[in-house]
């Protein structure tokens, strides 16, 4: 057995040591998380991360070295060889942690930027990056203010965005002003992203079973500590072949490119018709302004449940717009896209949205301030 140390994920050189001795030495397995774990693990187990639970209660990740390098050697493989990394997300988030692993086995020193992101702050950390080759991995959130600022990170050779899906048209601004944006799709599950721009790199395999994808590979966690039905849930093998269910509609095309749909789960019966919420989100995400909108359901007395628009004060380009003003055109368009049970009921401004510490929206607190 391995012993496990907790660790503050607010520390990033704490947990870059803790990473060094992990490999170097064979020293203990890190936890990441609020709760209290048990003292010891098996051998195998680098890292245990405790999941943010966006859409439900918090998970225990067990992460094997193994399965870390993989995904190491994976990212440095699919960009063209390794590089520095600039860490700007909390170490205790499966990316940031890889940030700090892919560091270590490519050798070089990793800079840091306080991951409530100032672009200024950003900049000036990127202008310590010394290597040929420079790196750095970002939520969409982060990526959005970076396109009014392209400058900050024009010395970067790839910029890794994932933790929620990236807008189209957020991505698409992004190229335009010149960075190198690849869009990522992973979890702790898979030890961060398995897929660059829709296809599988390091040896990631993809299949779908009634139009839910799933995953193979060498970066698969072992599963969840302490919770063995859930680990056989999520987690089967079948033919000598390991796979995890990812939970996620998707599509998989002839050449192998995947293009993720949305939570399976995250559907509402809206009227007797069946909405995903994430097909609504990504076209409300469409809209100029909108690229970080969040759509949630509420209930109603009327049809069941209906989907709920939630902005951080709506913009577009020409300024700032009032939500009344802003309802009909995007009822408009969610009629004329998916049908009369996408419309939102109404839209929700906050001065801000609240966030989980990995960046990605807290859709629980969100949905309810909607039913507010």
């Amino acid at each position: 057995m391995r012993r496990l140390t907790p660790l503050d994920g607010g520390d990033w050189r704490a947990v870059a040591q803790a990473v060094r001795e992990r490999f170097d030495v064979d020293g203990p397995a890190l936890f990441l998380g609020s709760s209290t774990p048990p003292r010891e693990v098996t051998d195998t187990t680098a890292a245990v991360i405790e999941t943010s639970g966006s859409t439900g209660y918090p998970k225990r990740v067990v992460l094997s070295e193994a399965a870390l390098r993989a995904s190491a050697d994976a990212t440095a493989h699919a960009l063209g060889g390794d590089g520095q990394w600039l860490l700007a997300l909390p170490a205790s988030y499966v990316a940031g942690l890889q940030v700090l692993v892919r560091s270590h086995v490519a050798g070089l020193p990793v800079v840091q930027v306080d991951p409530g992101f100032d672009v200024e702050a950003f900049a000036a950390a990127s202008a310590r990056l010394d290597a040929p080759r420079r790196y750095t991995a970002l939520v969409p959130a982060q990526l959005a203010r970076l396109v009014e600022a392209p400058e900050a990170a024009a010395r970067f050779d790839a910029i890794l965005v994932g933790g929620q899906a990236l807008p189209a048209a957020l991505a698409a601004r992004a190229r335009d002003v010149g960075l190198r944006v690849v869009r990522t799709y992973g979890s702790t599950e898979t030890a961060t992203g398995c897929l660059y721009d829709g296809y599988p790199v390091g040896g990631t395999r993809t299949r779908l079973v009634d139009g839910v994808l799933e995953l193979a590979g060498p970066t698969l966690a072992d599963g969840y500590l302490g919770d063995p039905e859930l680990t056989a849930r999520a987690f089967v093998e079948e033919g000598g072949v390991r796979w995890y269910r990812t939970g996620d509609r998707a599509r998989i095309h002839d050449d192998g490119r995947v293009e993720v749909l949305g939570r399976a789960d995250n559907v509402i019966v809206s009227g007797g018709i069946n909405v995903s919420l994430d097909r609504v989100e990504a076209v409300v995400r469409e809209m100029p302004g909108l690229e970080q909108a969040v759509v949630v359901a509420a209930s109603s007395e009327r049809w069941g449940e209906v989907p709920v628009v939630v902005v951080a004060r709506a913009t577009d380009a020409a300024g700032s717009r009032i939500a009344d003003d802003l309802l009909p055109s995007i009822r408009r368009l969610l009629l004329e896209r998916i049908g009369p049970a996408a419309q939102p009921d109404r839209i929700v401004v906050l001065p801000e949205l609240p966030l989980l510490t990995s960046g990605k929206p807290d859709r629980r607190a969100l949905a309810a301030l909607a039913a507010r």
